[in-house]
């Protein structure tokens, strides 16, 4: 073969790998960049420094990266100071997270803020794990009390399954029989709850007076509110207003009727369901806007986000312990938690089919940690349910149907256990 003939063939050769090279390039840019040197899984988010839900995503992009080295690459690309990047990931909100196989292949991709959690499960879904470094949620459950409740019917308040003191009882005649409440608080939550006709309904109610017991008709009854060492209300019934007078005199407090107690009880509602609440014992939430609202319990107080639609902060206290939670979210996910430990009880009670279901707002609530939990389940014997993650408890009310989300904690009508 002549010199010209070799030339032409390492030419033609030369030509031959550059197509291959360019084509290789043109194939890993449609599929998007990967770490060939490692062969690990890609995130990729796509924002800017200056956007606020970019911006609350940037611990959490932080956190990734220092967890999973080596396990998973993390990037950040700033799209308004390198425009051209958008145009290259065909990005039209931001941030956008993309997520890419260790090939580099494009998986999925969400837009919007993303949660830590949301991003780890989202992984698990696309089939790519992280054996031990997923961190996995604490466990722990109680669906037999510990203790056998040897309480009569009669004894135990139908909504917030306290005890019942004779001196506080407050009884609705109903078809099915007495419906017994704890005190005047719980008679108006119940009220609240109902979707019957009220009309007349306080004709069928009748209450303790606190000195004799003896039973006495609500719209006769003169009633003393007070407040305890914590400054919750406190509420008393009387026969007559010379009795709540006298009791005014001996222990303080206002000696009101019942059209006053029934605004007063019914001027603080439940963002969520409605219901009557005490803002002494409710979460605040604080809607994007700043609109204020309460949560009778923690779980309706993430309700509100699915209600609502927005953003919302939530400020509640730990039962056990009343330490601060605060929860704020960001386009229906959890954006921050404070402290980062906090978790949820989902108090829950077996129906007769054998089947479980929720045991009602007074048998929910926040912890700042698993152990604080724990212990205040040991301290409720009669308590039965599951820890949850608050960011689960989030996630169940946000895939709450308009219709379910009308329904809740709605009563129905009134009838014993």
């Amino acid at each position: 073969m002549n010199k010209m003939g070799k030339t032409g063939i390492v030419i033609a050769l030369v030509v031959v790998v550059t197509i291959v090279f360019i084509a290789k390039q043109k194939k890993t840019a449609s599929e998007g960049p990967s770490n060939s040197s490692q062969m690990v899984p890609r995130l990729v988010d796509l924002g800017a420094d200056k956007c606020i839900p970019c911006k609350m995503m940037a611990p959490i992009l932080e956190e990734l990266k220092a967890q999973y080295a080596g396990r998973m690459d993390v990037d950040f690309i700033d799209v308004w100071e390198n425009p051209d990047e958008k145009v290259k990931y065909n990005i039209k909100l931001i941030p956008t997270q993309i997520f890419y196989d260790a090939s580099g292949k494009e998986l999925f991709r969400h837009e919007g803020f993303y949660s830590k959690e949301d991003i780890l499960r989202k992984w698990v879904e696309l089939g790519v794990t992280f054996e031990e470094t997923i961190s996995k949620p604490p466990v722990f459950e109680r669906f037999e009390p510990s203790e056998v409740d040897a309480r009569l019917k009669d004894q135990i308040c139908y909504l917030c399954d306290g005890d019942i003191d004779p001196k506080t009882l407050v009884t609705v005649k109903a078809e099915k029989g007495d419906v017994r409440l704890c005190g005047p608080h719980c008679y108006f939550i119940m009220y609240s709850c109902l979707t019957e006709d009220k009309t007349g309904f306080e004709n069928k109610v009748s209450v303790a007076d606190f000195t004799s017991g003896e039973s006495v008709p609500l719209t006769q009854a003169m009633f003393l509110a007070g407040a305890d060492k914590q400054g919750r209300p406190v509420l008393y019934a009387y026969a007559t207003a010379d009795a709540a007078n006298q009791a005014q005199q001996a222990s303080g407090g206002n000696v009101i009727g019942l059209k006053a107690l029934k605004q007063n009880e019914l001027s603080h509602r439940c963002g969520f369901c409605d219901r009557a609440c005490y803002p002494q014992d409710a979460a605040e939430v604080i809607v994007e806007g700043g609109i204020h609202t309460w949560g009778c319990c923690s779980h309706c107080a993430l309700g509100v986000a699915a209600r609502v639609g927005k953003d919302i902060e939530i400020h509640e206290k730990d039962r056990l312990t009343g330490d601060p939670v605060v929860v704020k979210t960001l386009n229906g996910s959890i954006a921050s938690l404070e402290p980062s430990t906090a978790v949820a009880w989902f108090g829950q009670r077996q129906k007769p089919d054998g089947s479980w279901s929720s045991a009602g707002c007074f048998h929910q609530g926040f912890f700042t940690s698993t152990e604080n939990l724990e212990k205040w389940v040991q301290q409720n014997p009669y308590e039965t349910g599951k820890l949850i993650s608050i960011h689960q408890a989030l996630a169940d009310k946000i895939k709450l149907s308009p219709e379910q989300i009308q329904k809740a904690c709605k009563i129905g009508e009134c009838s014993p256990k």
